[in-house]
């Protein structure tokens, strides 16, 4: 099938062909980027292009018509936007859902619903935001729909690009007074939304790579080429020659520059921006000499007419793909990228270039908004309704254990009467008990996979968040408040998984619990790295903590516990020297508990599977083997061994390792006794913790004694 390459305005001789090559450039930045990031790190930052294209042409548009005609249709804006954009987002929306109802694991299905239903509403970077600075959601899988971000910056954009524009021009007065007025405009948006973008990344770059506020700037950029105008066009050709080529090496040398792992927009987006405002300003004035021949050749111009297209189907193939097969390779990827032009082109043929060149919706705005807005009705109805349709089933809380007396037997598969077993079924010696081992097939799961991410402390009907005022901390409080024992757990959400147990205990033993937790912030004397950035809440709360501990309200056990983090300044790469860090700030911290007479048990951190358990056992019913991780590495990884190196030969500290219990044999299950273990990757479901009450018991009461 031949594919018409057509300009997206009606007149041709507006068309620009080396415009049309860089949207070429920017898409297979991204694909290839999204395929194998080891090949085009940057390749992200294809994004970037097509905001300051994008701002450039819409400023273009915008100011020609303003300059005809002294005003602005802002419905005619809006209605061309909603024939471009609108009719192909709303098909691969509609296609996503299909996807996942066919490839992915039940778990994802309710979040890509919402996320769906974001998109269509263009507000999907605002939701992605919000999710970068939930700490649950940060190892959460990608949506399949989750490169609408960049579709929502650009629509909210176009809300209130041309509203300004019109003001300024009506401020501005005269006709050869407005090109200075508008240019006020551009000054006004990218100098503080460029200044937001540089300190927002480097102070929260989770929710600053998504926002709209830190990528306004980049669009402005691209407006403000195009409010230039004719003056751009009057360069010297070799000036101009030299300033689009130097852009457009800038713009392929950012696809190899450009640091994932560095802050992002901020400074480091200057490299694209800057070098695609060259490309546009200087490729007119240069002709033959600049790279307009180069970017405006056939076969290039032909994959910029897809970009639109190709951006849209990629990632939803690229997702459902390992969602099917796991991870894939370089080369795999790079083949469902490929193939990803199939329905591109089909979209592009049947259903963007129509509706786009409809000379009917082009002479009727109210029609092609009509048009748009059904589009975005079907993508929200549609998600509704999938939302709706695959609600996660309800399931009952589990059974709570019944902890036998002290002394009594060894707990078996009956402590839990009416529940599943769970930790139960593995008798006196769990290491090695054939009833732990991975198998293909289960009777039964609880909880269902597709809930299970809310089986946690967290989510109780009436869950508490200790509290912290100046220098004093609050804990969560359990158990008997008069209790003549007084137990403290201190840590992040490592330890925090442990509550549902120690509550148990507590109420059984008539202890008091105090709760000390915090996510994402462990236990320890030192800086530690969060998201590559030092966290002073966290440090502030630690020594309010420490203070409680230590002098107000001093616990006859303190239980501690966290996964891994590397000490701030020590340098990523640097493993040795990091968990030496780790373990001297743990082994520092806990000295200064037991000077006061407090006995420190240090709970080992539990094992880390491979995959998230959750979505590996609702995509693999019959084969839960494929979940399972082996012993050594799951071991290994997370906060386990500093434990192991801090704890040793320290007086008053006790370390209680209950993973014998957790992955008895190698390699470790994601299932035992009928219980999911995990809710992620690393952290125990609430109903296997409970299983694990009446062991953990035993070690409790042996060091009170």
């Amino acid at each position: 099938m031949r594919l018409p390459v057509t300009p997206e305005g009606s007149a041709r001789s507006a068309f620009r062909g080396d415009i049309e090559g860089l949207r070429a450039l920017a898409v297979v930045m991204v694909l290839v980027g999204h395929a194998g990031r080891d090949l085009v790190p940057g390749g992200f930052a294809g994004v970037d292009v097509f905001f300051v294209i994008s701002g450039f042409l819409i400023t273009g548009l915008l100011v020609a018509e303003l300059e005809r005609t002294g005003r602005i249709s802002l419905a005619g804006f809006y209605a061309r936007r909603a024939q471009r954009l609108l009719p192909a987002a709303a098909v691969v929306l509609v296609a996503s859902l299909l996807l996942t109802w066919l490839l992915l694991p039940r778990t994802r299905w309710a979040d890509t619903a919402w996320d769906v239903v974001a998109s269509a509403a263009y507000g999907l970077n605002w939701r992605l935001a919000v999710q970068a600075t939930d700490y649950w959601a940060a190892d959460a899988a990608p949506s399949i729909v989750q490169h609408f971000w960049s579709l929502g910056v650009e629509e909210q954009f176009y809300l209130g690009w041309p509203l300004l524009l019109l003001g300024l021009a009506v401020l501005g007065g005269r006709r050869r007074l407005r090109r200075g007025a508008l240019m006020a405009g551009f000054a006004l948006v990218a100098l503080p939304s460029f200044a937001w973008s540089v300190h927002a990344s480097q102070a929260d770059p989770g929710p600053a790579y998504f926002v709209t506020t830190t990528r306004l700037w980049e669009l402005a950029l691209g407006g403000a080429v195009a409010i230039a105008g004719a003056r751009l066009h009057r360069l010297p050709r070799p000036l101009a020659a030299m300033l689009a080529w130097a852009g457009l090496a800038t713009v392929a040398a950012s696809a190899f520059l450009v640091d994932p792992d560095r802050a992002f927009p901020g400074y480091q987006a200057l490299l694209p921006t800057v070098g695609t405002a060259a490309v546009i300003a200087g490729a007119q004035a240069a002709g033959r000499f600049g790279p307009s021949g180069a970017l405006g050749w056939r076969p290039i111009r032909a994959v910029g007419a897809l970009s639109y297209s190709l951006y849209l189907w990629h990632w939803p193939l690229l997702v459902a793909a390992e969602a099917r097969f796991g991870e894939l390779g370089t080369q795999a990827a790079l083949g469902v990228v490929a193939l990803s032009a199939v329905p591109a082109a089909l979209t592009y043929r049947f259903v963007e270039n129509p509706i786009r060149m409809s000379a009917a919706l082009r002479w009727e705005p109210a029609a092609a908004l009509r048009v748009g807005a059904l589009c975005t009705g079907v993508a929200v109805a549609a998600g509704l309704l999938f939302q709706l349709t695959v609600w996660p089933p309800r399931q009952a809380p589990p059974t709570p254990v019944a902890l036998p007396a002290i002394g009594g037997p060894t707990p078996t598969a009956t402590t839990t009467p009416g529940g599943p077993p769970g930790a139960t079924v593995l008798g006196r010696e769990p290491l090695g008990n054939r009833a732990g081992a991975a198998v293909d097939r289960v009777a039964s799961i609880v909880p269902d996979p597709s809930v299970a991410k809310k089986d946690g402390p967290e989510q109780w009907a009436n869950p508490c968040g200790a509290g912290q005022q100046g220098d004093q901390a609050f804990p969560c409080k359990y158990g008997d408040p008069f209790g003549a024992t007084t137990v403290a757990l201190a840590g992040d959400s490592h330890a925090n998984q442990w509550l549902p147990a120690l509550k148990l205990i507590a109420e059984a033993e008539g202890w008091r619990l105090l709760s000390y937790t915090r996510s994402a912030c462990p236990f320890i004397s030192i800086e530690v790295a969060w998201q590559e950035r030092p966290e002073p809440g966290c440090r502030d709360w630690n020594r309010a903590v420490q203070k409680q501990l230590v002098e107000v309200e001093k616990p006859d056990l303190l239980l501690v516990s966290n996964t891994f983090y590397r000490p701030y300044g020590v340098d990523r790469d640097d493993v040795d020297e990091a968990d030496k860090g780790m373990a001297e700030g743990l082994r520092a911290t806990w000295r200064a508990v037991t000077a006061v007479d407090t006995t420190v048990v240090v709970l080992r951190d539990t094992p880390y599977l491979e995959r998230n358990a959750p979505e590996c056992v609702a995509a693999n019913p019959r084969k839960l083997t494929r979940c399972a991780t082996d012993r050594e590495s799951a071991l290994d990884a997370g906060g386990g061994p500093a434990h192991e190196a801090a704890a040793a030969g320290q007086r008053g500290v006790h370390l209680v390792d209950l993973n014998d219990a957790i992955c008895p044999v190698d390699p470790c299950a994601a299932v035992i006794g009928g219980v999911l273990i995990y809710r992620d990757a690393n952290h125990l479901t609430a109903t296997y913790v409970s299983s694990l009450a009446p062991r953990l018991r035993d070690r409790l009461v042996t060091l009170l004694d």
